[in-house]
């Protein structure tokens, strides 16, 4: 790591380990709850679907207020503009995802997983991005998984099969993901 970069990493790391420990902890509830209510859409159900991206949003806006502490991208790997494009791909999803909770859980599987599939390249990209920050190799897995996660949510839809405890399990893995990051950044030393 240059030294230009060192002492706004050392910003952005703390940053990120309290952003990825508040992810964990709302993907643990949040996953407990879906479990609990998946087997129908009631009003409880919809809640938690749309607000789980709308959540993403909201983390996304932090990751890139900090990202931007050196004014170039540099500190936080240059990850602003993918949290910029995370916010508006979150929230097309949690419009997608509300209009589809009308027509069942077969539309609901087909939204969230077009929104895996994007958000997992984007997380991705950020994540090979920043991996100077130390602790993205869980990242990059979790957005290899998203990928593949919401192509099989997509084949899900469409063969019958459809439940959304694959989605609890999904956001709960994600949850890990987060959690394993929050970790690792809290052992990586910036500079090294």
């Amino acid at each position: 790591m240059t030294t230009a970069t060192a002492p706004a990493a050392a910003g952005v790391a703390p940053t990120l380990r309290r952003l990825y420990l508040v992810r964990f902890g709302f993907a643990l509830v949040w996953a407990v709850l879906l479990f609990l209510t998946a087997s129908s859409i009631g009003v409880l159900t919809a809640v938690l679907l749309v607000l789980y991206p709308a959540f993403d949003v909201a983390a996304a806006a932090v990751d890139a207020r900090s990202s931007r502490v050196d004014g170039a991208g540099g500190s936080g790997g240059g990850s602003a503009a993918g949290q910029y494009a995370t916010m508006a791909i979150s929230t097309v999803a949690a419009v997608g995802l509300a209009v589809a909770l009308t027509s069942g859980i077969p539309a609901v599987l087909r939204v969230w997983g077009a929104w895996a599939v994007v958000a997992g390249v984007v997380q991705l990209v950020v994540a090979v991005r920043r991996r100077r920050l130390g602790g993205q190799w869980a990242m990059i897995a979790s957005g290899s998984i998203s990928v593949l996660a919401g192509v099989s949510f997509v084949l899900m839809a469409s063969n019958g099969g459809a439940s959304l405890t694959a989605v609890a399990g999904y956001a709960l893995l994600g949850g890990v993901f987060f959690l394993v990051s929050a970790l690792r950044l809290g052992r990586t030393r910036v500079g090294t």
